[in-house]
């Protein structure tokens, strides 16, 4: 019977962080490059021995990873807009340190250095900040990252791969940091760049929703089931210690 509480109560954990995240990408159904979180659960066994020689199984408080699917393009016009076809991320200097992100919303300052919409140095391939000529007027970038203005290339985009799932965190709302390396992409004919275009959240608004209840429902039920145990036991403990 307490090990049906304390099952109970891992799930509890497990349904909480779920709606931890459900919350945040509903939060977030509107940002520019970001992508959902979504969160793997793994049945754990305890090692406890009993006369019945039976297992409990537990579940994990959950790992967390990002969802990789792309979201929409979306048009509009703007040429220091850019999206990222494919797998890859734009890299930034920021004062916690590289910042790899999908947010193509870029400025251009009036020193020609190429910035975030937060003001952050865009990198190029060799992680340096990506200087242009502020009075050459507005760059023309190719697929392939290479940026022109007039006839001449002045620059290239960075763009960046890393292992996430070795570990990451989010940095502001679309940016994240990761405990891998990130390397420039090279060679690589399914990424590419789309100026004027930007990359819409990858969150599906329906499913979140749709999960949330579920979750919802889930965590009443559990917490439905915890109450008829504690009641169950009090009324055992009552009736074996002879006070009925």
């Amino acid at each position: 019977m307490q090990s049906g509480l304390y099952v109970s109560l891992s799930s509890q954990m497990a349904l909480e962080k779920r709606l931890t995240t459900i919350a945040d990408n509903m939060a977030n159904v509107n940002t520019t490059g970001f992508r959902a979180t979504e969160v793997k659960f793994d049945e754990m066994v305890a090692a406890t021995k009993n006369k019945l020689n039976t297992k409990v199984a537990f579940v994990s408080q959950g790992n967390d990873y990002l969802n990789e699917s792309n979201g929409e393009l979306q048009h509009t016009g703007n040429m220091l807009d850019f999206a990222i076809k494919g797998d890859a991320w734009f890299s930034l200097d920021t004062p916690a340190g590289r910042v790899l992100t999908r947010d193509g919303r870029f400025t251009l300052k009036d020193t020609g250095e190429l910035v975030s919409i937060r003001g952050y140095p865009v990198l190029d391939a060799g992680g340096a900040p990506i200087q242009l000529n502020s009075k050459g007027g507005e760059p023309a970038v190719g697929t392939d990252g290479i940026i022109y203005q007039g006839d001449r290339q002045v620059g290239s985009l960075g763009l960046f791969e890393a292992d996430i799932s070795k570990g990451y965190l989010r940095y502001e709302n679309s940016g994240i940091m990761t405990t891998d390396q990130p390397r420039a992409v090279v060679d690589r004919f399914n990424v590419g760049v789309e100026q004027g275009y930007l990359e819409n959240s990858n969150v599906n608004a329906m499913r979140e929703i749709t999960q949330l209840i579920e979750v919802n429902r889930a965590f009443e039920s559990v917490s439905s089931l915890m109450r008829d145990s504690e009641d169950s036991f009090k009324e055992a403990v009552q009736t074996l210690g002879g006070s009925r």
